[in-house]
């Protein structure tokens, strides 16, 4: 069967020669005598692939050697409470900027565990646009800012890092996660579910400055203490071990492309099609501000919702599935995230002036 074009938020579509080379060696890994699915992960066969994805994530990111990389579990929304956890005991108040879904998922986790501000939202404007610096409300007494960079369910991107002073910089990163360069020193702890840029679900990716370990609540569970995954090269118990491997497949083929700087070049231009059939059109429209798209996830609606049902259904029959916009704010979404190929968003574009002119 033709494979289709998957546009779903995640998991996502991933490279078919990542998939391809994983497939090969599903069975056997190079000499093993067994999948990477059935080895130990304490075993002197498994140390390459996990050590190995490590320093390449570190090399493709280029992560400063103060900085820990951990493979974790739980995804992003585990990372709502063990964020806090780890790092709010400082001084008990932390600046959480909501832009989205997640974001605001995050701040309400965080309450649990301190005294959390709202140091910007956009939510006046049903999160169209991104709140500039001069916007935010920012305490020199938090421990950290957090916010997401690229939200997923409306669409928009931060273009901006925004400069909090002494105050760690926050991030979560997964729907945009090597996509394009990204200065990490900038940043305390970013972390990704790796199920959109970096492979399968199930492992979770957190980028964490040395000096914000060792702090962690006293309720904090050993699993969740940053310190102690990091001592233990995130061991402590089963990692993710085939989410970790695939990740290194994933990072080969970044490479391939020609790194990050690569891919960010890519990636602005694949989403030009989509962005352009929007605003030619009267049919269409997009809701977030031009300056805050996200070339990850492309939003759009048609004039009403029983032609975004339409579209939907007759999408998925032409090949292009998993289009259906979020509950939240309905409408359809494009995910094109890096696995995403330029031809996919052009035939998008091209079956969405086919529809437009069938349903004007």
């Amino acid at each position: 069967m033709k494979r289709i074009f998957n546009f779903s938020a995640g998991p996502s579509m991933m490279p078919e020669s990542v998939l391809e080379k994983a497939a090969s060696e599903m069975v056997c890994y190079g000499d093993a005598g067994m999948s990477v699915m059935e080895m130990s992960h304490r075993s002197k066969v498994y140390e390459p692939i996990v050590y190995g994805a490590m320093d390449h994530l570190r090399k493709v990111m280029n992560v400063p050697e103060n900085y820990s990389i951990l493979f974790l579990q739980g995804g992003a929304t585990l990372q709502f409470s063990q964020i806090p956890m780890n790092l709010i005991g400082k001084t008990g108040k932390a600046d959480y900027a909501i832009t989205g879904n997640f974001s605001n998922n995050a701040y309400k986790a965080a309450k649990k565990y301190g005294e959390i501000s709202i140091a910007a939202t956009s939510e006046d404007a049903n999160f169209s646009y991104i709140p500039q610096q001069d916007q935010l409300k920012l305490n020199a007494d938090a421990s950290y800012f957090h916010y997401c960079m690229n939200n997923t369910i409306y669409g928009s991107l931060w273009n901006y890092i925004p400069n909090t002073g002494d105050v760690p910089l926050v991030s979560d990163m997964s729907s945009c996660i090597i996509s394009e360069p990204i200065d990490v020193s900038k940043f305390g702890i970013i972390y990704a579910g790796a199920q959109k840029n970096m492979g399968p679900s199930g492992l979770t990716v957190v980028i964490v400055r040395n000096d914000l370990m060792g702090n962690a609540l006293d309720c904090t569970p050993t699993l969740l203490d940053y310190a102690s995954m990091a001592k233990n090269d995130s061991m402590i118990n089963t990692p993710p071990c085939y989410g970790i491997y695939m990740l290194g497949l994933i990072l080969d083929w970044i490479d391939e492309m020609g790194g990050v700087g690569a891919m960010q070049a890519y990636n602005q231009k694949k989403c030009l099609p989509l962005y352009d059939t929007i605003d030619n059109s009267s049919f269409y429209s997009n809701g977030i501000e031009k300056s805050y798209r996200s070339m990850m996830n492309v939003t759009f609606k048609s004039p009403n919702e029983e032609l975004d049902a339409k579209f939907v259904k007759e999408a998925a029959a032409a090949g292009f599935v998993n289009l259906k916009g979020h509950r939240a704010v309905g409408g359809m979404r494009a995910s094109i995230y890096n696995a995403m190929p330029m031809e996919g968003t052009e035939k998008l574009a091209e079956f969405m002036k086919r529809f437009e002119a069938d349903n004007k």
